[in-house]
């Protein structure tokens, strides 16, 4: 990490978006592994946290179900990237900062993990959700049967798919796991204040 990068407090909200690959060119520009297909949430937010790679903080959530749990040295600090400009490029995202100004500085940023306050997230188009808040959501059917928390979710390439996890009736076994197609065929309702979703689905299918 730069020297220079002045440390600050995670925002409470922060959710691990991507990761900085590499430098891109010779001016300070960076290349940036995005965890979404949809990287709004790099574009739109001008204040970028950052972690090393091996690094985490109580709090922080990535926005594929895997809360970030301290790493093996303890919490680090993040320190804070000014983002002068970011944009798509080819498959990934490049992106320049205000404190980064040539190759050596941008490469000293390799492997660091991004993260931004959820609040700087643009705001979803209807009947869209961004991935982050359906994690955790009860899932239940028409006829009210609870199916499972969702614990993930995975992208199959035309449509997203809801992984959800139960507890077992019998103690001894492993939680059940189900997959549920996130489309309008199988969704009836999603109520993000009420934290569930309610889906044409049945236990045994």
């Amino acid at each position: 990490m730069l020297p220079h990068l002045e440390f600050a407090d995670m925002p409470a909200d922060a959710i691990e978006v991507g990761r900085i690959a590499d430098a891109w060119g010779i001016k300070g520009w960076f290349k940036v592994l995005p965890h979404s297909a949809s990287p709004e949430a790099l574009f739109s937010s001008k204040r970028w946290y950052l972690l090393p790679s091996d690094r985490a903080v109580g709090g922080a959530k990535s926005p594929t179900a895997k809360s970030a749990a301290p790493a093996a040295g303890g919490p680090s600090k993040p320190v804070l990237l000014k983002i002068k400009e970011a944009k798509d490029h080819a498959d990934t995202v490049v992106a320049c900062s205000l404190d980064v100004t040539d190759r050596n500085q941008a490469e000293a940023l390799k492997g660091a993990r991004i993260f931004v306050p959820r609040s700087s997230f643009p705001t979803a188009g209807a009947d869209e959700y961004y991935w982050v808040d359906l994690l955790g959501l009860d899932v239940v059917n028409r006829e009210g049967v609870a199916l499972g928390q969702v614990k993930d979710l995975m992208s199959t390439g035309p449509q997203t798919v809801l992984v959800l996890s139960q507890a077992s009736a019998e103690a001894d076994k492993p939680p059940v796991e189900r997959m549920i197609p996130f489309v309008a065929a199988f969704v009836d309702n999603v109520d993000l204040p009420g934290r569930k979703i309610t889906v044409d689905w049945q236990l045994d299918y």
